[in-house]
């Protein structure tokens, strides 16, 4: 099976990340948290935010020395229903779930809470934690600000990070509402995930300093960390597609990720000091939870929501279309199809994850693509 794209049971694959994750420091229950978030990214589809970036955004950040192993949640500051953290450029992952679990506890108490995280490192995906607050009734929103990738309109400079923006809420249908996506035409991780399959990226998604899309994907990875290529914001390049929103949207999360903890913002996340040596990436998050129950009763609210969602999907379909989705509807469905069919691994990723496990010395894990 060498050389082809595999597909490998998510069980195995999440197992084998905690003891990679163990064997690089992190403790047993950080490492579990640290698993779940990027197994939970590959389930639903997002890839690239899954396995993928286990070794370049985790492993090897850890062996350079800019992201702790061992987390230390630092709260700096504490109201009835807000606070600040400090992650101490520890495991995101764990700093956040830390964060967005604070908020919800809030919103039980006080129908609000929310939270802002400074000096952290990348949380993976923003709508595992949006999740993990309408699992337990409230409505979750969650951002990040990230190094440098989009440039502001008319501009060919790369300023902002792709800047997610999730939102989650219950619903009385099977999935819950789940809106999740970053405020560029495509986010760095996607063109990652071009790059391991050996694929172009569509034109649009990437400018050069002439202004001139681009669609090279391995040459623009580089160039995006020398700002000698930039993503464009949602509406893409210009004004003629409203790129100003996404540009918008994008400040927005920044000044939501920096101001309120009083954290680092644009230029002073590319991770790099000025003699180029690595830094820690002093990534900010925002976490918000409302508690539905404070406003309507939750079985009201989830009937709304379900309303909504199947008015939509009843809507009159476009020539040559099947079928309408709502937010987080395509990611419910691939959850069983992948729990079936396993998660794809590219022939890059193989020999990846077959370094890591001959680095690590963990004997135990054989792949079925070395079959």
């Amino acid at each position: 099976m060498k050389n082809e794209v595999c597909h490998v049971d998510h069980k195995l694959l999440k197992s084998f990340m905690i003891d990679c994750f163990r064997a690089s420091g992190v403790p047993e229950a950080d490492a579990e948290v640290c698993a779940d978030v990027l197994i939970s990214a590959d389930l639903r589809g997002i890839d690239s935010h899954g396995i993928g970036r286990l070794k370049p955004f985790y492993i090897d950040r850890i062996k350079a020395g800019v992201q702790q192993p061992v987390t230390q949640v630092e709260f700096v500051r504490k109201g009835p229903a807000t606070a600040v953290i400090d992650g101490h450029a520890g495991m995101a992952m764990v700093v956040a779930k830390t964060a967005m679990q604070h908020a919800v506890d809030c919103a039980k108490k006080y129908g609000v809470g929310a939270v802002a995280v400074r000096n952290s490192t990348h949380f993976g995906m923003a709508g595992y934690y949006t999740l993990l607050a309408a699992s337990q009734g409230c409505i979750g929103f969650a951002c990040t600000n990230a190094r440098p990738a989009i440039a502001p309109t008319f501009s060919v400079q790369n300023k902002l990070g792709t800047n997610p923006i999730a939102v989650a809420m219950p619903s009385d249908e099977a999935n819950p509402f789940s809106l999740d996506c970053a405020t560029s035409v495509a986010q760095r991780g996607k063109i990652e995930y071009y790059g391991r399959a050996g694929k172009e990226i569509p034109p649009g998604w990437v400018i050069d300093v002439e202004g001139k899309t681009r669609t090279d994907t391995l040459a623009i990875l580089e160039d995006l960390t020398k700002s000698r290529a930039a993503l464009t914001p949602i509406g893409g390049i210009g004004e003629e597609g409203a790129g100003y929103k996404g540009y918008g949207l994008a400040t927005v999360v920044e000044l939501l990720s920096a101001a309120l903890q009083q954290g680092y913002f644009l230029s002073a996340l590319t991770g790099f000091a000025p003699d180029g040596s690595r830094t820690p990436p002093r990534i900010g998050h925002f976490f918000l939870a409302l508690d539905i129950e404070s406003f309507t009763d939750l079985a009201s609210f989830k009937k709304t929501v379900g309303d909504i969602q199947r008015e939509l999907r009843a809507a009159r379909l476009a020539p040559g279309h099947d079928r309408i989705y709502t937010a987080g509807e395509k990611e419910f469905i691939k959850i069983e199809e992948r729990k079936r069919t396993g998660i794809p691994i590219s022939p890059t990723l193989q020999k990846t994850l077959e370094g890591l496990r001959d680095e690590f010395k963990l004997t135990q894990y054989r792949f079925p693509f070395e079959d």
